[in-house]
């Protein structure tokens, strides 16, 4: 999973696979969910990130990390 924002827009995308996304659709104002050719959901985009979001924290919990080597 990643976190994309864009601040020229304001947007925040989640990038939940490397699939690609062959559709997508407005479930809220603003909100916009991504999906693969099986349905799957592969990312999502909020509009307007930092008026609905706190994204100064990020906080997780209970997820199974794995660490990589840097080189």
């Amino acid at each position: 999973m990643k976190l994309h924002y864009y601040a020229e827009t304001d947007s925040l995308y989640i990038d939940l696979s490397s699939k690609r996304s062959a559709d997508s659709r407005e479930v809220a104002g603003g909100l916009v969910v991504d999906f693969d050719a099986q349905g799957d959901v592969v990312g999502i985009d909020i509009d307007y990130a930092s008026t609905k979001l706190d994204l100064k924290t990020l906080e997780t919990v209970a997820l199974p990390f794995v660490t990589t080597k840097s080189t």
